[in-house]
């Protein structure tokens, strides 16, 4: 079979064609790689729950690689086609069972800072890490606006479902953050779209869960790069508190509030992977539980704030800013902690937890993670339904909670969001040592289900961010009054619904 597949896709002649699946992928002339073997690391994702065997796992060398791939996918009967950035999907949303899997980190690497009206951008390859965009623009004194938190994923790949961080409620998630795509559509056209050039391939690739085309280049906004960070935590007792504080901090003008605003939840106990000392930011600093009031309940919280800063910068100044917007909050009083740290250490914050993940064997273990987004209106309810009762004893990782605006992101895109300006990130970020020394992961998996039906039930206001169903019916209710225009642009850009098999909302139909 691997020969077989290789001599068709490097366009080796042959006489016979035993399965039609191979039909059209003929004389292809590939310049990248292709991979046939049963344990490619196409078969799994970061999620590590799935386990699907692709028929092949490609390489592309460069865009008109892409493009012949889903030519000849689309001249088959029933093959399909998933774009892997760097496999951080959790639910196999990368995987293609049976079919073609590219592997869009090998893509030729692209680089290139463009100034236009005096204002930078950068134009880089979908496949390109956020981590060395990063390193590359901050060489150049610049910087994309808009962050993830972890920044091993690629440009294609978050832009394809939002990249939301703690500068989304001043910027925007990173789908508002960039001008043009480059994308090669399921009908294997390839073409740049912008807000005035092909704009509805571009909202609809925006968030659109890789279902219209694959992001093979963008163009991102870019400015000034600080030189420091202010790195900030304080701690509440009441989820009121800190509610109040957080979407006051997100809707206060630029100037008037910190640089980047996110919060998390943790357990009210010494528990080292889910309490107390998860919170202090630095070695020599320690939690003290003195401070907490004696009518706290099983759950804290935490507001995480950075406030960015120049080398030139008189260090008094900076403390009286950071003094000035800590003073209107309502923290326990004696649980601050701040550290000092380099623009881009902080951004690759995570890469941190990472490295130690993997020492211990844990970044391996699956990862049945939850993403939502909670309207405003019953944040309250979730925190005294989820936080305080199903979650009370944590997740064995963070639990990250803090208010997004809906007026940053724009509606054309093919994200769904709560109705509510204001709304929160929910983020259940389990990192538990593989079963038996940690829980099984399907009880996990039955956690999250039993969160989604207490919102359900409750009729909350909500939506799963990097959703995964496993029905069309489950997929029309999330998108709600946007599922036409979905489908619409599936029909008008992947009629033969080759793209993106994993996220399981569309059937390859086979070809008229």
């Amino acid at each position: 079979m691997i020969a077989y597949l290789e001599h068709f896709l490097h366009g080796t002649d042959n006489e016979s064609r035993p399965h039609d699946d191979f039909t059209g992928l003929s004389h292809l002339q590939l310049h990248g790689t292709i991979d046939c073997s049963p344990t490619s690391i196409a078969t799994r994702d970061f999620g590590g729950m799935q386990s699907v065997k692709p028929l092949a796992f490609i390489r592309p060398a460069a865009v008109d690689d892409v493009a012949r791939v889903l030519k000849a996918a689309a001249a088959s009967s029933n093959l399909t086609v998933a774009a892997r950035g760097n496999g951080h999907s959790i639910n196999g949303q990368a995987m293609a069972d049976q079919g073609l899997v590219l592997d869009m980190r090998s893509t030729e690497e692209y680089f290139r800072v463009v100034w236009m009206n005096g204002s930078p951008y950068v134009d880089v390859s979908g496949g390109a890490l956020w981590e060395d965009v990063l390193k590359r623009c901050v060489a150049k004194g610049l910087a994309p606006r808009s962050w993830t938190d972890y920044l091993g994923l690629t440009v294609g790949g978050t832009l394809s479902n939002a990249g939301v961080s703690g500068q989304a409620f001043r910027y925007g998630p990173q789908t508002s953050n960039v001008t043009e795509l480059e994308i090669v559509t399921g009908k294997a056209e390839t073409l740049v779209c912008s807000e005035t050039q092909n704009s509805d391939l571009f909202f609809g690739a925006l968030g659109g869960l890789g279902q219209f085309g694959i992001i093979t280049r963008a163009r991102v906004v870019l400015q000034q790069a600080p030189d420091r960070v202010r790195w900030i935590r304080v701690v509440y007792s009441e989820f009121q508190d800190f509610t109040r504080d957080a979407e006051s901090l997100v809707t206060r003008p630029e100037g008037d509030s910190f640089d980047y605003v996110e919060g998390f939840v943790f357990v009210n106990s010494d528990d080292p992977a889910n309490g107390w000392p998860t919170v202090p930011l630095s070695p020599d600093q320690c939690f003290h539980p003195i401070y907490i009031p004696h009518a706290a309940g099983p759950v804290l919280y935490c507001l995480e704030l950075a406030l960015h800063y120049r080398n030139s910068d008189h260090p008094s100044d900076v403390d009286a800013d950071v003094d000035r917007l800590l003073r209107r909050l309502r923290f326990v009083e004696g649980l601050k902690f701040q550290v000092d740290v380099g623009y881009v250490e902080f951004l690759l914050r995570v890469k941190r937890v990472e490295e130690e993940a993997k020492a211990n064997g844990i970044w391996d273990a699956p990862h049945p993670w939850l993403n939502l987004f909670v309207s405003k209106s019953n944040i309250l309810d979730f925190d005294r339904v989820v936080f305080k009762r199903i979650l009370k004893n944590g997740v064995g990782g963070p639990i990250l909670v803090y208010p997004l605006l809906r007026s940053k992101w724009d509606g054309r895109t093919s994200v769904v969001l709560p109705e509510s300006e204001i709304f929160y990130i929910v983020a259940l970020l389990r990192f538990n040592p593989e079963a038996p020394k940690g829980p099984a992961p399907e009880s996990l998996v039955a956690q999250n289900q039993e969160i989604i039906q207490s919102c359900c039930i409750r009729g909350f206001d909500f939506k799963l961010y990097l959703p995964h169903y496993k029905s069309q019916e489950d997929w029309k209710r999330h998108f709600g009054n946007q599922w036409t225009t979905f489908l619409d642009r599936k029909k008008s850009y992947d009629p033969f619904f080759i793209l993106a098999p994993g996220h399981k909302i569309f059937s390859r139909n086979p070809q008229p």
